[in-house]
């Protein structure tokens, strides 16, 4: 088994879950949840019995004894986590509507993960060919996006499989949009990509086909593509196609996209070989089915790092990789 080394943030979730009347206001109630989506990939894929480790920074405070605690129980390796002695742990509030569809509201100003430093990453990182993750939160700011860049250098030259989920989040970067040309730039470095539908509609800016076949020649091994209940699409240089998704009643999507990923990693750390998943469809509709019946059951239940399933609970779903 391969290790899965997640790269980035994690930070406090805190979720809305009613509200107080205290005449005359009705006070919001907010649950203190452990967070943040490379920590809650991490997450997913210890708690499916895979080895995953979280490197990333948190803050000396409350805050971030609570998450190193919080990686430590769910079974994840924080050795590459460092504690900032002065930068605060970043906070998100998170607001659900109607339809357990979330928004968030994040407190990110020279957070402990923002100063993150280029001296901070570690060639033990990238021992033993490991999978290298990350997600779009580290290029909301230059200093950190080229930290980031050269991470994934350094992953790219250990000979590590290379994973970036996409996870737009417009309200942290200058002017609420994300820069599509300093996102496209990790797209085409990767090997494993996963959108959101409207994420992959906003990077291609018009033409798909064309993004997501220059994806393909970049070096893309997986794409996959996610668009709420409806049905998942994978893409390799072999074959397209699409993987139902169940329905179930959501009571949070926080963790959605987060226990898909892990589940995704997951299992290809367990394959001999990466391309004996992607050339196949077989064992790959399988792993895409797999991870979509872990996010399924994630979002029937409150949080993140508590929703994300352990294995026992999706063993039905699961086929060996080769």
């Amino acid at each position: 088994m391969k290790p899965v080394v997640c790269f980035g943030e994690a930070l406090i979730d805190f979720l809305f879950t009613d509200k107080t009347e205290d005449c005359p206001l009705s006070l919001p109630n907010f649950r203190q949840y452990p967070g943040g989506a490379p920590a809650n990939a991490a997450v997913a894929v210890a708690k499916l019995g895979g080895d995953a480790r979280f490197a990333g920074q948190v803050g000396a405070d409350g805050f971030g004894e609570f998450l190193i605690d919080a990686l430590d129980k769910y079974g994840v390796d924080t050795r590459f986590l460092t504690v900032h002695p002065t930068a605060r742990t970043p906070l998100a509030f998170v607001t659900l509507d109607d339809s357990s569809e979330r928004s968030f509201s994040f407190h990110r100003h020279e957070t402990s993960d923002i100063v993150f430093s280029r001296n901070q990453i570690r060639s033990e990182w990238f021992a033993n060919r490991p999978i290298f993750h990350f997600c779009s939160n580290t290029l909301t700011d230059t200093k950190l996006a080229r930290v980031t860049g050269s991470a994934v250098e350094s992953a790219v030259g250990a000979d590590a499989l290379v994973s970036f989920d996409v996870n737009l989040r417009h309200n942290l970067w200058a002017g609420n949009q994300a820069d599509r040309q300093a996102v496209n730039e990790f797209v085409f470095g990767a090997h494993v990509l996963k959108f959101a539908a409207e994420e992959l509609e906003y990077l291609a800016d018009r033409d798909q086909t064309a993004y997501l076949r220059r994806c393909l020649n970049s070096g893309a091994r997986l794409i996959l593509v996610t668009d709420g209940p409806n049905p998942v699409r994978y893409i390799t240089s072999e074959h397209d196609g699409y993987v139902d998704s169940p329905s179930v009643k959501a009571v949070d999507t926080t963790a959605a996209g987060d226990a898909f990923s892990g589940a995704i990693l997951y299992g290809l750390s367990r394959a001999t070989e990466y391309s004996a998943v992607t050339s196949g469809r077989e064992h790959l509709e399988a792993l895409v089915e797999f991870a979509v019946q872990c996010s399924s059951l994630t979002v029937t239940r409150p949080g993140a790092f508590p929703s994300l399933p352990v294995f026992n609970e999706v063993r039905r779903y699961w086929n060996d990789m080769p």
